[in-house]
């Protein structure tokens, strides 16, 4: 499923316009996005968690010409399936 067939599916069960729709869908988005860029940690009970994690720098080696490079810290984000998605897709 991609973003498209998210807006639809949204579409199809709420009611909404394909427009209103794709404004909600979008509006999820940025709302995680703008929480994990502060530091906040998202919870949807049922669903899983989204939060950030802290990846320190390391040293590594380039596996095509066998040098040595330094990757820089990073923080990626991640997240955590609920008890609720992972009943349901298993279950």
């Amino acid at each position: 499923m991609n973003k498209n067939d998210l807006v639809t599916a949204v579409a199809e069960v709420s009611g909404l316009t394909k427009a209103d729709a794709a404004k909600a869908v979008d509006g999820v988005f940025d709302a995680i996005t703008g929480a994990l860029k502060s530091g906040d940690e998202v919870r949807l009970v049922g669903f899983g968690s989204f939060s950030v994690a802290q990846r320190a720098a390391s040293g590594g080696r380039n596996p095509r010409t066998g040098e040595k490079i330094q990757i820089a810290a990073s923080k990626p984000p991640k997240f955590s399936v609920g008890k609720g998605l992972k009943d349901a897709v298993n279950g």
